[in-house]
């Protein structure tokens, strides 16, 4: 019956990639992947993500009103958690990439963040919101003990672990279901991405709103149970799609890829590099030892590299050496590290962008806190004014896909032979540009805030006659530059990493989520240390009327502008990567000219 399963397989139109169905064989085109399959992970992203939310979006309020924690230490504790939550992406993409493929790692964090839902409703159910009803504005908890403290840390660490595990891998693993190679497949996949980070947005539109006003009226345990049963609903779902996805075959761990061609360069430093660069290294037809389904082209730069595809007279005349990948390295292999410092720089400049794309989860709700949040007798929950954000995303995707990207590609016509839209590295700069009339706008806002606070009542903790709703503005405008830079990085940095690094492409992106995480908390501590006195309780004290938030605002103003000149110079020296049997070198040369 195998046998006969494989013959029919040959009969039929497999895949261009590489890819192969959950038994090992070929892809077959018509039964797997394609839209079927990307569908169901697009709704699993949305519940995952949902189920996510449900918890972050709030966790600055619980840690203050049930924890007992002071504004400054919630929003640096939810910052370290984020940070966490990303640095947990590079496990699981080591782990997809190398050993357990993208489908099997997906799998796993999500049983992983499902017990982490369960543990945090049972302990805020039983420990931590008791009497019931604690936790909102007017009425304060009991202190809690050292267990169950530990308890609470322990639960949505395992939520940071489960969530940052599956979500590098899910991003890839949806692009995977659509064939690069085919004509009609190919453009799906690069509208998975815009997909994709829709969805995620969507999920959370319900955690910002419904979730967000039960968890704000004290109601913690419906919110994280709704939570739970939305990351297992997800868990079922990604399951019963397993016949049709189409998957990778990891590739091996790539770290030790890398240090063999720093051995192996350091070994020859003193070898010239030749000026016919078809006598550096390289096997024909599919890279059986690298388990790589596509050979890399020859890029300039980084030249020392080269010369671990240096073959040298003894390893050409004795063929001592030439299996030995601590000797010498195929061009395949040295590109990839090439590949890699290249994108550090690029990946660098976007950590800054995630310092204010945090600024939503923690400051922007305090400042929404301490704003006038009723519309007659009806509570707005401060952090469900990211649903503005959440809305905002979803118009610039419709926005961007439909008019903005058609126009500039009729634009370009008269430029290119094959013209293009704004490529991703255009679209991030963008991203910084918007990211800075954010903090801006921010800054105004807060800037009124405090004028009318402190014309009512300086004394009174969160109090002030401006409505919540001029923070609409931030938030669109923050909703805005994520469309450009995270969709845009999305799509850059998979499609430019080798093959066996995708998952790792996608796990950049959240570590620089995850380093704006940590960098934020720096700036907090650093601020409140320097403009605390004995006259002033510091930019970010307790009772926000009292400090002034507005300048921190314009200072992450300064310091992105600062970032998108660094960013410019980054993007201008970028070289795209290539791959052997794809005409890119025009394409190419279109997307370097218009780097930035």
């Amino acid at each position: 019956m195998e046998k006969n399963r494989a013959v029919d397989q040959r009969n039929k139109e497999c895949t261009l990639d590489g890819s192969v169905d959950q038994h090992g064989h070929p892809a077959v085109r018509q039964g797997t992947g394609k839209w079927f399959a990307g569908n169901l992970l697009l709704v699993n992203q949305g519940l995952v993500t949902l189920a996510f939310f449900g918890v972050g979006v709030n966790l600055v309020l619980f840690l203050t009103r049930v924890m007992g924690q002071n504004n400054a230490e919630a929003a640096n504790n939810v910052s370290k958690w984020t940070g966490t939550v990303y640095v947990f992406s590079l496990l699981g993409a080591f782990l997809s990439d190398s050993y357990w493929g993208r489908y099997k790692t997906s799998a796993v964090f999500q049983a992983i963040f499902v017990i982490g839902l369960v543990s945090l409703s049972l302990s805020s159910n039983i420990y931590l919101v008791k009497p019931n009803g604690c936790g909102n504005e007017e009425i304060s908890c009991n202190s809690h003990t050292t267990i169950q403290v530990a308890l609470f840390y322990v639960s949505v660490y395992l939520i940071a672990l489960g969530y940052g595990g599956y979500q590098p891998n899910i991003a890839t693993f949806g692009a995977d279901q659509f064939d690069e190679n085919h004509p009609q497949e190919s453009h799906s996949k690069v509208a998975f991405f815009s997909y994709f980070y829709l969805a995620l947005n969507l999920g959370s539109l319900f955690s910002n709103t419904i979730l967000g006003y039960f968890e704000d009226e004290g109601k913690w345990a419906i919110g994280f149970w709704a939570s739970a049963g939305s990351a297992a609903v997800g868990l079922v779902l990604f399951l019963i799609g397993t016949p049709r996805y189409r998957h990778f075959i990891p590739m091996g761990n790539p770290f030790s890829r890398f240090c063999q061609v720093g051995v192996a360069a350091a070994r020859k430093w003193k070898v010239e590099i030749p000026d016919n660069l078809d006598e550096l290294y390289e096997v024909d037809g599919k890279n059986q030892e690298d388990n790589m389904d596509r050979k890399l082209l020859h890029t300039e730069g980084f030249r020392f590299l080269d010369r671990a595809a240096v073959i040298t007279s003894k390893e050409y005349d004795e063929n001592e050496n030439a299996s030995n990948p601590w000797h010498l390295c195929t061009v395949t292999k040295v590109e990839e590290v090439k590949c890699i410092l290249r994108l550090l720089p690029i990946w660098l400049c976007t950590i800054l962008y995630s310092v204010v794309f945090t600024q939503m989860a923690s400051l922007f709700v305090e400042q929404g806190a301490a704003m006038k949040t009723t519309i007659s007798d009806f509570h707005i929950p401060p952090a469900s004014m990211s649903s503005f954000d959440i809305l905002s995303v979803a118009a610039f995707i419709f926005i961007y896909r439909r008019v903005l990207d058609p126009l500039i590609a009729r634009l370009r016509k008269k430029k290119y032979s094959n013209p293009e839209g704004l490529s991703e590295l255009q679209r991030m700069g963008i991203g910084l540009i918007i990211a800075i009339m954010a903090m801006v706008a921010a800054g105004i806002v807060e800037h009124f805030r405090l004028k009318y606070a402190r014309k009512d009542c300086l004394s009174c903790e969160n109090s002030s006659s401006l409505s919540i709703f001029w923070q609409v503005p931030q938030y669109v405008l923050i909703g805005a530059s994520e469309v450009f830079m995270y969709v845009g990085q999305l799509e850059f940095f998979n499609g430019q990493t080798p093959d066996g690094l995708k998952s790792f492409g996608s796990a950049l992106c959240m570590t620089s989520i995850s380093l704006g995480n940590y960098v934020s908390s720096l700036l907090v501590t650093i601020v409140m240390k320097i403009s605390t006195s004995d006259e002033m309780p510091g930019w970010i004290p307790g009772n926000l009327n009292k400090g002034h938030l507005d300048r921190f605002y314009f200072l992450l103003a300064v310091l992105t502008t600062a970032d998108f000149l660094v960013y410019m110079v980054s993007a201008k020296w970028y070289k795209y990567i290539r791959f052997e049997g794809r005409n890119l070198l025009k394409n190419d040369e279109n997307r370097a000219d218009a780097n930035v």
